[in-house]
């Protein structure tokens, strides 16, 4: 693949040409050259696009497919490319499919299923068998196979035991053990964030402090073992001084945070909108403040879109009984833009890579193409027309964002929408 870029401002602190707005000369995948007024001799194809931004190809640390056994809701194709158009070069995907990601052949399956595409599919693989939380699944074999983190998505870790045996296990080969941050005996039947809205509107509450007691546990865990542990989506102000106190002790962790969670809280039910049932679920306005400055001082090290897709027949039913879960790749960009700066948005977009082993190289000659294209100015009111996914589960719609994405330079493909 051979492209030139024309007038883009690179994005990219690590680059010597951050802030700059130059072309970029792409050939066989590799940039081979950065300077203003490239001549384009052998016509190669142009890139040439108003208010064009490039930065790194962006990553996601937890999006869902339905592939296998759960294809009504997306394939692994459809997913890949609504990844790509959506600005990312490499997902982390979870393993709730039917049946559940949780042996060496299971992550061949993704890996084989993903080959040879524009981005990069990183499997995690289930931490316990069939995601049952009883038994701990085949680690060592799914790290073999190309397995980057372990985690039973969205089900918590109830015994303790077996949380400290899986941290144990995990650091004999360097393994990324995520533990979904919710006591549920404490959750019980609750739909919501447990406040006066939750009264008010007469749904069951799920309270913060259930998700802070698992966080607590799992960091005490965490300091015996001396393992390796991401949490996976915090919404409380609290989780965020739990996992603040922890990094000051040294200890090897790290979180993320839904980027649906710093956008709405729990007043947003009101109208018991499903789309809007989320876990964690939307918190307090003080919450999302707590989110939002940890991203800026670094307590929390990643967002993710919690990328979900759902069926109708699973949101287009009463609040007590829909799933969890929205889409959010492809208003992503959008939500977080509309929040932080360009700089601050991109950064957040391209952090956790090292942590879930994705090569972080800057915008440079010689380096490998990996690139995210992008106009940060515009803004546009988010509709179905932007979904490319197979549902449409999207609590951003209607919602007005900043920035549109027009695609990926990456593994020497060109994705532009």
């Amino acid at each position: 693949m051979n492209v030139l870029v024309k007038s883009a401002t690179i994005v990219d602190p690590k680059s010597d040409f951050h802030n700059q707005t130059v072309d970029i000369l792409i050939k066989k995948g590799l940039i081979s050259e950065i300077s203003k007024g490239i001549q384009n001799p052998k016509n190669y194809k142009e890139i040439k696009l108003d208010g064009l931004h490039v930065s790194q190809g962006w990553f996601d640390s937890s999006v869902s497919f339905g592939e296998p056994g759960l294809e009504e809701r997306e394939t692994i194709e459809n997913g890949l490319k609504t990844a790509a158009y959506s600005g990312f070069t490499s997902v982390a995907v979870n393993s709730n499919t039917n049946p559940v990601i949780d042996s060496y052949a299971d992550i061949s399956f993704l890996k084989s299923k993903s080959a040879n595409h524009a981005v990069n599919l990183l499997p995690i693989g289930a931490l316990t068998k069939h995601s049952a939380g009883i038994d701990l699944a085949e680690m060592y074999d799914m790290t073999s196979a190309g397995a980057v983190a372990f985690y039973d998505y969205q089900k918590p870790i109830e015994n303790p035991n077996l949380m400290k045996v899986a941290l144990q296990y995990a650091s004999n080969f360097g393994g990324l053990v995520c533990s979904f941050p919710q006591e549920s005996k404490i959750t019980g039947l609750g739909v919501m964030n447990e406040n006066v809205t939750s009264t008010s509107l007469g749904l069951k509450g799920n309270p913060a402090l259930a998700e802070e007691l698992q966080i607590a546990r799992d960091l005490f865990i965490l300091e015996y073992t001396e393992g390796k542990l991401h949490i996976p989506t915090i919404s409380t102000a609290k989780s965020v001084e739990l996992i603040r106190a922890a990094k000051l002790k040294k200890l090897d962790v790290t979180c993320s945070v839904a980027i649906h969670n710093l956008m709405f809280t729990d007043d947003n039910l009101t109208s018991f909108e499903t789309n809007f049932k989320v876990l964690p679920p939307l918190r307090t306005q003080n919450d999302v403040d707590a989110l939002i400055d940890a991203l800026k001082d670094g307590t929390i090290d990643m967002v993710t879109s919690d990328h979900n897709p759902l069926d109708i027949e699973h949101k287009k039913i009463e609040f007590d009984y829909a799933t969890y879960g929205t889409i959010g790749l492809e208003s992503a960009f959008g939500a977080l833009n509309s929040i932080f700066t360009v700089k601050k948005a991109i950064e957040l977009l391209t952090k956790g890579k090292e942590r879930f082993k994705v090569k972080n190289a800057p915008i440079s000659v010689g380096n490998e193409a990996n690139l995210a294209l992008f106009n940060p100015n515009e803004t546009y009111r988010f509709s179905s027309e932007n979904i490319i996914s197979t549902s449409k589960n999207s609590m951003f719609l209607d919602q007005e964002l900043k920035g549109i994405v027009h695609g990926i330079i990456s593994n020497n493909q060109l994705i532009l929408k």
